[in-house]
């Protein structure tokens, strides 16, 4: 008898008791993903290459006491607010709101006990291929006001395409920026920067203009055209030579840690063309399509290898690239941005695809 189209099997347990699980969805097209409740951690995504062979193209760790210890967000799903707030202080509605720095002295993906470290609730999706995930988060959680509801829906469809839609409601005023960190390697995890690796990825991205920041990732302002500069990536260019380039944003950050605003959708679903990241030598093609609109690509720069996977592959400097969909950093404090204001009464949703697919 087929295994379930969602399956789910026991993870490990939290020094504080709660038990953790790991659902397994499976695609006809070959592609599977395994999504853990503890941080809503996208912990693979395997993917054939053009020769038919799978692996997963998405770093993670060997456990559960490893994603609970110091851990750059692998695959996790980041909130209150993805990105950075300046400060970890913003106003709304003419009150000042404090949320912990851990940072450089600025709030980063929720502060300190985000909800990358939080076990979400989880049940499966009729028979389809997908598993809903609940988190409450109550009001002053973090600093943030309000009590935040959100739900995260992870599901693959039939050619291969993993989707990921979130909703979130609110009885108070607040501010809300999610996305999924998944850190992408489509060489496979194991493979590292190169030769073969990340750098050797050819990547493009649907946005005209980005965010210029600071050295501690604070945008300066504005959004600045991409011409001219290694932040043009109208056209795919190789990874490798794009970080090899002479420039002080590049330097200050030791590679990407920048958001893009991506071009405005062409279709009446809402969806834009946000990323195309492609690996010549296994043919693995990774569509980004979203609703958001932003894309920050950090390209692994603070990865040194004391983490590993569970076949022991060290985690390398700039052995993956993260492609994060959403709102823009410090948006809370600019009003000039897309805002990130959630007010009781309406609804906050967000829906971003990776559509997995390989070269001939």
């Amino acid at each position: 008898m087929p295994r379930p189209a969602a399956h789910r099997e026991p993870f490990g347990t939290t020094p504080d008791g709660r038990p953790v699980d790991r659902w397994t969805l499976r695609s006809p097209s070959g592609v599977t993903a395994e999504v853990l409740t503890y941080g809503g951690v996208l912990h693979a995504l395997t993917v054939p290459d053009r020769a038919g062979h799978s692996r997963s193209v998405v770093l993670a760790l060997p456990d559960l006491e490893a994603y609970a210890g110091p851990s750059p967000y692998f695959g996790a799903l980041v909130g209150r607010y993805a990105n950075r707030i300046a400060g970890g202080r913003f106003t709304l509605d003419g009150q000042e709101h404090h949320v912990p720095a851990n940072d450089h002295g600025h709030a980063l993906h929720g502060g300190p006990d985000g909800f990358d470290g939080r076990v979400w609730d989880a049940e499966p999706v009729g028979d389809d291929a997908a598993v809903r995930l609940t988190l409450r988060s109550p009001d002053g959680d973090m600093g943030f006001p309000g009590e935040l509801t959100v739900t995260a829906h992870y599901a693959l469809d039939e050619r291969g395409t993993l989707s990921v839609t979130f909703e979130a409601v609110t009885d108070r005023p607040t501010v809300v920026n999610l996305t999924n960190h998944a850190y992408f390697n489509l060489a496979g995890t194991g493979t590292g920067a190169g030769p073969g690796g990340v750098l050797d990825h050819w990547l493009s991205v649907g946005a005209d203009r980005y965010l210029p920041v600071t050295a501690d990732a604070i945008p300066l302002g504005p959004a600045q055209e991409v011409a001219g500069t290694p932040f043009d990536l109208t056209a795919p260019r190789r990874l490798g030579d794009c970080l090899a380039a002479d420039d002080p944003q590049l330097k200050d950050a030791d590679g990407y840690d920048h958001c893009w605003v991506l071009r405005p959708p062409e279709n009446s679903d809402g969806l834009r063309a946000a990323a195309l990241l492609r690996d010549p030598a296994s043919g693995r093609e990774l569509q980004v399509w979203t609703t958001e609109p932003g894309i920050q690509v950090y390209t692994a720069n603070h990865l040194d290898g004391s983490l590993t996977d569970a076949d022991g592959n060290r985690h390398e400097r700039h052995g993956a690239v993260c492609l994060e969909t959403q709102h823009f950093p410090d948006a809370p404090n600019r009003p000039d941005y897309p805002s990130t204001v959630l007010r009781p009464g309406t609804v906050f949703r967000s829906r971003t695809e990776f559509r997995s697919t390989h070269l001939g």
